[in-house]
């Protein structure tokens, strides 16, 4: 079984406007970005091309150039500038000032107590 968590991630200030940052969670990379304008976006870490970490990348408007090949990717759908390459999309908010992402993991994982944040 899968469930819906909630993790939350620190301050929102540790994230300049305008930048990315990568978090560990669990096996998961996932890049978090906070817009010029303060909205926050979410998206996993690795391009599909090459490896490319998202998160060093250079944001623009709703959309994040790979740092390794140029290849951009929607920051709210995902899609990539290729028809076939595309990245996961997460939920993530601003709560009082904090990060609160939201992430599937399988029920036996948030039991057992392993970190994932």
């Amino acid at each position: 079984m899968v469930e819906n968590t909630p993790i939350h991630l620190g301050s929102v200030e540790q994230i300049p406007l305008g930048q990315g940052r990568c978090f560990m969670l669990s096996s998961q990379e996932v890049a978090v970005f906070r817009g010029r304008d303060g909205n926050l976006f979410a998206i996993e870490n690795r391009c599909p091309h090459r490896g490319g970490p998202l998160a060093e990348g250079v944001i623009g408007g709703e959309k994040v150039v790979c740092p390794l090949h140029g290849h951009k990717f929607d920051l709210i759908t995902g899609q990539g500038s290729e028809a076939q390459e595309s990245v996961k999309t997460y939920k993530v908010w601003q709560e009082n000032g904090k990060i609160v992402l939201s992430l599937n993991f399988p029920k036996a994982v948030i039991e057992n107590g392993a970190s994932v944040a």
